[in-house]
């Protein structure tokens, strides 16, 4: 995709001043119209979980009801309000569009939650919506096992949908949005590769297809190794979705002893993790030209890396037998490193060495165009990219360094904006930490709960919130500081930064 001319930013500049305001409330009407559509995507969606209740005696089934309903004649309302001539989203209205979309669909998915956990308040009812929006899978929520299948399949739909599917529909139903397709696609995802098809809807379409293709085929591996239809399909959505929720309490602990679902799920688990493009790529001419991709190989090298660490020292310092330990740990390092979160058994009671390779894995996240959250494996190669040079030239000043990523020469804005990502994530996670230590948490929990939620990963460290425990019991400030550090998490740091970066919304 070509980048935007001076001529086209003066342009969008333009529009968003002329007229005394005009063009802003344009942005704006087509921000809100975004918004409505969303709500009526979710509206028609709680109509399934309603149906499942139903269908199984629940009467919670009306709940759901009610909630599609309610959701779903405001969010007409709304898009009827403001349907008619669009302006077209630039690159700073793209980014107030993402956050808008996010923030109102997990209002408004938080509303079934609600009104079926009346226990639950509504800050916990919104951190468990942005929670499954964001692929974040910590949960606020305790005795799952005991909950009306119709909330539990709502947890996973939320999941599946703040995957990738979100972002593909954004693409298929709003295409009058023109730029806001792709950009947004980038923005959301940190997708790095050129446009591979030739229309913004076929390449949605693509990406959609291979989405839907790896949760059909997960749900079909899953129910053939035991998992009855409904555990299957819920987990499904929530492992090609790198996400994390479950239908027990105890996780994939529920499946710790049968070694093929382990298996299964680490295989899905690193499908998801992968860039969507390469599945695409794979019908085309010279297909398999993607998988040499630096962040792939850097990649499936640290998966392999880390796991050998954690089983080898599983089997030195607990003298467990070393098949057990390197299929226990591959599944918990594949699940940390790609921001799932699942988890069959607490490893943070493990050897002190297997705990350090968790911390580090939590900060780690897939490649670039996946689901996963974390820095992810592409900014880490430009940045070993952007460190060797700078040694180079210091080393010897009249060597010129091209900076280089799998042969292509990097622009300066591509490493400017990973340095920047990487500084803001550091400063966030700081940030994070300090509000949730004010608010009575211990340094461990506020850390590793803010770095949890600033990587989308979902589980953390400590008694409380680890892989044993679960968010229940943070007061609901605390909740709405998750609730926003997951937000940022998934909007990729900068797209927020600029939000409240005044000097940006400058003429």
């Amino acid at each position: 995709m070509r980048p935007r001319s001076a001529s086209a930013s003066a342009g969008e500049t333009r529009r968003l001043t002329r007229g005394g305001g005009a063009g802003e409330r344009g942005i704006l009407r087509t921000i809100c119209h975004a918004c409505a559509i969303f709500g009526l995507a979710l509206a028609g969606a709680m109509l399934v979980p309603a149906l499942v209740d139903w269908s199984e005696g629940y009467a919670e089934w009306q709940a759901f009801a009610l909630s599609a309903a309610l959701a779903g004649s405001v969010s007409a309302l709304v898009a009827i309000a403001t349907r008619g001539p669009r302006e077209a989203v630039g690159r700073r209205a793209g980014f107030l569009l993402v956050t808008g979309v996010w923030i109102s669909s997990s209002t408004i998915a938080a509303l079934p939650i609600a009104l079926v956990l009346p226990h639950l308040s509504l800050a916990g009812a919104l951190f468990e919506a942005m929670s499954g929006l964001t692929t974040t899978g910590a949960t606020s929520i305790a005795g799952l096992d005991r909950l009306p299948p119709g909330v539990l399949l709502w947890r996973s739909m939320l999941q599946w949908f703040g995957g990738i599917g979100i972002v593909g529909m954004v693409i298929l139903i709003l295409p009058s949005l023109r730029s806001g397709g792709i950009s947004l696609f980038r923005m959301e995802s940190s997708d790095r590769s050129e446009t591979l098809l030739p229309r913004v809807r076929e390449f949605a379409a693509a990406l959609m297809t291979a989405f839907v293709v790896l949760t059909l085929l997960c749900a079909a591996t899953y129910a053939a190794l035991g998992m009855d239809v409904f555990d299957a399909v819920n987990h499904a959505m929530t492992t090609v979705s790198t996400a994390g929720f479950s239908t027990h309490d105890a996780s994939f602990g529920h499946y710790r002893d049968d070694p093929a679902m382990l298996i299964a799920a680490i295989v899905f688990m690193i499908a998801g993790a992968l860039p969507f493009v390469l599945y695409i790529r794979l019908f085309m001419p010279q297909g398999l030209v993607g998988w040499r991709d630096p962040q792939v190989t850097l990649f499936l090298a640290l998966l392999v890396g880390l796991t050998l660490v954690v089983a080898i020292s599983r089997r030195l310092e607990e003298g467990v037998p070393f098949a057990q330990a390197l299929l226990s740990s591959a599944f918990h390092v594949v699940s940390v490193t790609t921001t799932t979160g699942f988890a069959a058994e607490d490893y943070t009671l493990w050897s002190h060495a297997a705990v350090a390779v968790f911390f580090l894995a939590t900060f780690l996240g897939g490649c670039g165009g996946s689901t996963t959250g974390g820095l992810k494996t592409y900014r880490l190669v430009i940045l070993f990219v952007v460190v060797r040079a700078t040694l180079r030239q210091m080393a010897r000043p009249h060597l010129v360094q091209p900076l280089r990523y799998g042969g292509a020469e990097l622009a300066e804005e591509q490493v400017r904006i990973v340095v920047i990502y990487v500084f803001l994530f550091v400063v966030f996670l700081l940030l994070g930490t300090v509000a949730l230590a004010f608010l009575g948490l211990d340094l461990v929990t506020a850390f590793t709960g803010s770095l949890s939620g600033i990587a989308n990963v979902g589980p953390a460290f400590g008694p409380v919130i680890g892989p044993a425990g679960n968010f229940s019991r943070f007061s609901d400030p605390a909740l709405l500081v998750m609730t926003l550090l997951m937000l940022v998490g998934r909007l990729e740091i900068v797209t927020v930064a600029i939000l409240l970066y005044p000097p940006a919304w400058r003429n």
